[in-house]
């Protein structure tokens, strides 16, 4: 019957949620050193100004920008993937998120695409560029 299938289906997704959920706890475990709790709270205004300054370049491929766009959705949205009063796992879920986008920016327009729009200072550029994947400043 349909129910069996939609049951399965819904199963199916709990499972894959579940999955996800252990495989970012190890991460976030493994990788304390990655951005502390401290330095993301200090970074978050300048890294909310850096992606609507990305968002707002038109010399940025659309499709990026389109990304840009819903990371600040979703980072403005109450409703996360994981809800944020978990211990350690509660924010990494946006840490992970807010990676994948500006690792898609980088991807795509460069570094100096970060460079040109970040807000702050030279040791928060540092944490940017150590979370979208290239070589921190020197």
């Amino acid at each position: 019957m349909w129910w069996d299938m939609l049951l399965a289906v819904l199963g199916g997704l709990v499972l894959l949620y579940a999955i996800l959920l252990i495989l970012l706890w190890a991460y976030a475990r493994k990788h304390p050193e990655t951005v502390s709790m401290k330095d993301a709270l200090r970074l978050l205004p300048d890294l909310l100004r850096l992606i609507k300054r990305l968002a707002g370049d038109s010399s940025i491929p659309a499709g990026v920008r389109i990304r840009l766009v819903l990371l600040l959705v979703y980072l403005a949205s109450p409703i996360d993937l994981v809800p944020d009063f978990l211990p350690v796992i509660g924010y990494a879920d946006d840490v992970v998120i807010v990676a994948l986008v500006l690792r898609s920016v980088v991807r795509h327009a460069g570094a100096s695409a970060l460079e040109r729009h970040w807000p702050g200072t030279a040791q928060g550029l540092d944490l940017i560029k150590k979370l979208a994947g290239t070589t921190a400043a020197q």
